[in-house]
Formats: C-alpha cells, sequence, structure tokens
C-alpha cells in the first residue's frame, strides 16, 4: 500500500529566536512605518478629534485643554505622535518612489531608507523644540 510508506520529514524552525535575528535597516523602517501608521489610525485620530471637539465647546474647554497640553508628558505624547505622522510621510513617500520604480535598486533603496531615517528623526526634534 502506498498509504503505509513513512514520509520525509519536513525541516521546519523548531525555536525562532525574534531578538537575535537582526533586520536591515529597510526592513525597520518598513516596520516602524507600519507601527506609525497604527498608532495614527487608532489613537491619533481619535484623540485629534477629541482635542478639536473640546476646544470649539465653549472657551472654558478650551483653556482646560490648553492647559492639559501645557503638562510635560502631554508634550512628550504630543512629540510620539510628531514622530509617528513625521515618519509615516517620509516612508510613505518613500514607498510610493519606490512604486514608481524609482530608487529600487540595493544601492539607492538603502540610501532612501538613511534619509527617511534621518529625515523622521531630525524634523522631530525641530518640531519638539518648537513645542516645548
Amino acid at each position: 500500500m502506498a498509504g503505509t510508506e513513512p514520509r520525509a520529514a519536513k525541516r521546519r524552525p523548531v525555536y525562532l529566536d525574534l531578538p537575535r535575528i537582526r533586520l536591515p535597516l529597510p526592513g525597520i523602517v518598513s516596520f516602524l512605518h507600519r507601527v506609525s501608521g497604527a498608532l495614527l489610525f487608532l489613537f491619533g485620530i481619535p484623540l485629534l478629534l477629541a482635542g478639536v471637539g473640546a476646544s470649539l465647546a465653549s472657551p472654558e474647554s478650551y483653556a482646560s485643554l490648553r492647559d492639559a497640553l501645557a503638562h510635560p508628558l502631554a508634550k512628550l505624547v504630543l512629540i510620539g505622535f510628531v514622530w509617528a505622522y513625521v515618519h509615516h510621510f517620509c516612508a510613505g513617500i518613500r514607498h510610493l518612489l519606490l512604486d514608481l520604480h524609482i530608487g529600487v535598486d540595493l544601492a539607492p533603496a538603502r540610501r532612501s531608507t538613511a534619509v527617511v531615517a534621518f529625515l523622521s528623526v531630525a524634523l522631530t526634534l525641530i518640531i519638539g523644540v518648537r513645542l516645548w
């Protein structure tokens, strides 16, 4: 019978040690693009809409929101959202250029990844200094 023959065992990874896997910079930027998009969608948009609604409700609620956003912890959260927005924007432009087959080769793709990483941190620092 054909069904009684032992099958060849497939080689599958038993244990995947994720902290030891080193992603290249393009992989990290791509992962952060997804994380920043999820962060903006799940938390950024609802908080922005709640803030706009509270600021337009009355002069007292606007003053209350302004006082709440003056707290250092709130400023750190805002800087986090600024980074998420700037990084998602820059990485999105990079992905659009890659979709247009601009910078698809290995060297330009790595260069554009480094530019996105540098630009997102630099713009976040500039906006963060202005915000603080």
